[in-house]
């Protein structure tokens, strides 16, 4: 596995979280794999082979070669059907809102195509972006691609992205009501905002952001048991945290604890994010059994 992340230009930072990418062999037997909520909007490239993507009624579908990933209120699971590339452009939460017209909250759970909502030109840098020899030239290419899209810096509510801070830095233990007091708009006016600019509610993202920062506990075996864990991330009890937990990552905390601590070590030892670790499929590009 050949994993690396990268900064995006200063101009993009506002937008961009990081670029990164993987490389991994065709495995012998592929297994389903899964991504868990994140708050954040992806723009993949697959420069490798296909990914199967798996829906609700079971059956699955293969994700498009160039596609915007929208927002996930659930477990994603997928499969690689080959050998891997990716490049992939990751977005703050509220980062990708300027370069579409699309609705955000219709890409809810959905790999949208680059053709679909980009049209000619989105053809057009999804072959440049694949045809590239290297990750320094995709990310120009992007850079590029994005910046002459970028006709209007205010397009993001200050209120939104003031309040994303917020949210983030407070690991989503904040109530709606107490957002709203702290940025002083109505309930009703910052959920509005909120689902125009990142397709999901204040609580929903606060909801996401805080079950990460239980991942993130649980992964660094930074708890001596879940009714710990739960109450550092102020869930009402440990039945509650474990039914949030489930739903966001398709397994309980104990399921998720054994199978994937080991694995966190692995990432750990080199140096690796662990927010793509449980984020994105590496479990079997990392040779770990689910």
């Amino acid at each position: 596995m050949n994993y690396q992340t990268f900064e995006p230009d200063q101009d993009l930072t506002a937008f961009i979280k990081s670029y990164w990418t993987l490389e991994s062999p065709k495995e012998e037997t592929s297994e389903k794999q899964t991504i868990v909520p994140d708050g954040c909007m992806e723009m993949i490239f697959h420069y490798g082979d296909l990914y199967k993507q798996y829906l609700d009624n079971r059956n699955s579908i293969i994700q498009p070669r160039c596609f915007v990933i929208g927002q996930l209120t659930r477990p994603l699971e997928i499969e690689p059907t080959g050998e891997t590339g990716i490049f992939s452009v990751r977005f703050h939460p509220e980062g990708f809102l300027p370069f579409t017209s699309n609705s955000i909250k219709e890409m809810e759970n959905t790999a949208v195509s680059l053709e679909k909502l980009f049209g000619k030109d989105g053809q057009e840098i999804g072959q440049q972006v694949l045809n590239a020899n290297s990750t320094s030239e995709r990310i120009k290419l992007i850079e590029i691609f994005l910046l002459d899209r970028l006709t209007d810096i205010e397009t993001i509510d200050r209120i939104v992205k003031s309040t994303v801070e917020t949210i983030i830095t407070a690991n989503g233990q904040l109530s709606v009501d107490e957002l709203s007091q702290l940025t002083q708009v109505n309930r009703r006016q910052l959920l509005r905002k909120f689902s125009s600019a990142i397709g999901l509610s204040p609580k929903q993202l606060s909801r996401t952001i805080r079950l990460q920062a239980a991942l993130k506990m649980l992964l660094n075996d930074q708890f001596s048991n879940l009714a710990e864990l739960a109450y550092e991330n102020e869930y009402y009890d440990q039945a509650h945290f474990i039914k949030e937990f489930k739903e966001f990552t398709g397994s309980t905390p104990k399921e998720f604890y054994g199978t994937h601590l080991k694995m966190s070590s692995l990432f750990l030892r080199h140096g690796l994010d662990l927010s793509h670790f449980y984020n994105f499929s590496f479990q079997k590009h990392c040779n770990f059994a689910k």
